[in-house]
C-alpha cells in the first residue's frame, strides 16, 4: 500500500513560476506566438487578395483599413512575426545540422534572432516607405 505521507513529499512539477526566464526559453515561446500570429496574418493577406479580385470598391476599403494607423501597426507586427519566425526557423535548421548546441552559441543565436528580426523589420519598412 502506498503511504500518503510519501506522496505529499514528492516534488511538484516545474512550471513558469519556478523557472527563471532564460533567452532560449523566451525564444521558444516567441516562436510559438509568432506562428499563431502568422496564421491570423495570412487570413488578412487572403482578405486583401480577395478584395483585389472582387473589385475596386472592396479593394479601396481594405486598403484604407490597412492604411490606417491601427492597420499599419498590425502590418508592422505581421512583418516582424514573419521575419522573426523565419530567423527562428533558420536557427532550428542549424540545430538540425548538429551545430550550435553549446550554451554560449545557443544564447548568441537567440539574441541574433531578436536583434536581426527587429532590425530587418525596421529596415524593410524604411525601404517600403522610401519606395512609396
Amino acid at each position: 500500500m502506498v503511504d500518503a505521507k510519501m506522496t505529499a513529499n514528492r516534488p511538484i512539477s516545474p512550471h513558469l513560476q519556478i523557472f527563471r526566464p532564460i533567452i532560449t526559453m523566451v525564444m521558444s515561446i516567441l516562436h510559438r506566438i509568432t506562428g499563431v500570429g502568422l496564421y491570423f496574418g495570412m487570413a488578412l493577406f487572403a482578405w486583401w487578395l480577395f478584395a483585389a479580385a472582387s473589385g475596386r470598391t472592396d479593394f479601396r476599403f481594405v486598403s484604407a483599413l490597412f492604411g490606417s494607423i491601427i492597420g499599419q501597426v498590425i502590418l508592422f507586427g505581421f512583418t516582424w512575426a514573419l521575419i522573426h519566425h523565419m530567423l527562428g526557423g533558420l536557427r532550428h535548421f542549424v540545430w538540425d545540422l548538429g551545430h550550435g548546441f553549446a550554451l554560449k552559441t545557443a544564447n548568441a543565436m537567440a539574441w541574433a534572432t531578436i536583434i536581426g528580426s527587429v532590425s530587418l523589420t525596421i529596415l524593410l519598412w524604411i525601404v517600403g516607405y522610401a519606395v512609396k
